[in-house]
């Protein structure tokens, strides 16, 4: 059982969605026997908003799925209505990015390249904080902030995500604030790299050019099956989501090249070295 909510309303999305395309029926049919706009209903079918566990139970009843199957579903659906604690921060947390965290709370995998700062997963309080400053000014900084740093639990835990980050050279170099708080988010990242479910890779400058330089991306994935994988991609005003198998197939493939051309592990930790003595 999946434990994030927003996880749960993208696969009761899917899974609706599914069941009426199997029962043949169309928007317009589906919407028009359960009382509700085929607005709404492709809303629905797109995770864009939740559905009620009763709601649930009249699709499933119209689509002929009783029993275990439906009463499971239903399950699913009353654990979408809970909040996750990215909730309790709305009032700093685009709507967009709240979707994002409430996908990452509840990954297996992540992968990710970053160009030019360091993951919001692996920052200090100090660097998140300026870069907070230099991105979105000084409004709710310290809400902000600790909203990043309570992302951060997902690195440790009794099922700690998987992560795999590719860091751009430049991110290690480029000073976005005072030489010690750079220093400590080197020494922060050297740390990190110790534990044994993070992967840290540098992509030198010497690598040259490479599949990701127009754009930097997540890519998460799930324990459960039944949860398809995600690519997440983000800019200043809103991120996106990509579901399709083909994109998620591009996006890994990606991955896998950037992580052939980076550094390995332990040439990256030396890498981090010499750039906090850049500073120092």
């Amino acid at each position: 059982m999946t434990a994030s909510p927003t996880v749960r309303r993208r696969r009761i999305a899917r899974e609706l969605r599914q069941l009426r395309e199997r029962a043949g029926m169309t928007l317009d049919i589906a919407a028009r026997q359960l009382d509700m706009s085929k607005s709404n209903l492709s809303r629905i079918e797109n995770a864009q908003i939740g559905i009620k566990p009763r709601d649930v139970r009249a699709a499933l009843a119209l689509y002929q799925v009783t029993g275990s199957d439906a009463e499971a579903l239903i399950e699913i659906a009353r654990g979408a209505q809970q909040r996750g604690w990215w909730q309790h921060y709305s009032d700093v947390l685009p709507e967009w990015f709240e979707f994002y965290v409430g996908l990452e709370a509840e990954a297996a995998t992540l992968r990710t390249y970053e160009a030019e700062a360091v993951p919001g997963l692996l920052q200090t309080e100090a660097y998140a904080r300026e870069i907070y400053r230099l991105t979105a000014g000084e409004d709710d900084l310290d809400r902000k902030v600790a909203a990043r740093m309570r992302r951060q639990d997902v690195l440790r835990g009794e099922q700690p995500v998987e992560l795999s980050v590719v860091l751009n050279e430049a991110v290690l170099l480029r000073r976005v604030t005072d030489r010690a708080v750079m220093v400590g988010q080197l020494s922060h990242l050297e740390t990190v790299a110790q534990l044994p479910n993070v992967t840290i890779q540098v992509l030198p400058f010497d690598a040259g050019g490479h599949p990701a330089m127009n754009s930097p991306y997540v890519l998460l994935t799930f324990a459960d099956a039944a949860d398809a994988a995600v690519v997440y991609l983000e800019n200043l005003s809103t991120g996106l989501a990509l579901e399709e198998a083909a994109q998620v197939r591009s996006y890994s493939l990606v991955h896998e090249r950037l992580c052939h051309l980076a550094l390995d592990p332990t040439a990256s930790l030396v890498r981090l070295k010499e750039a906090s003595r850049h500073f120092t």
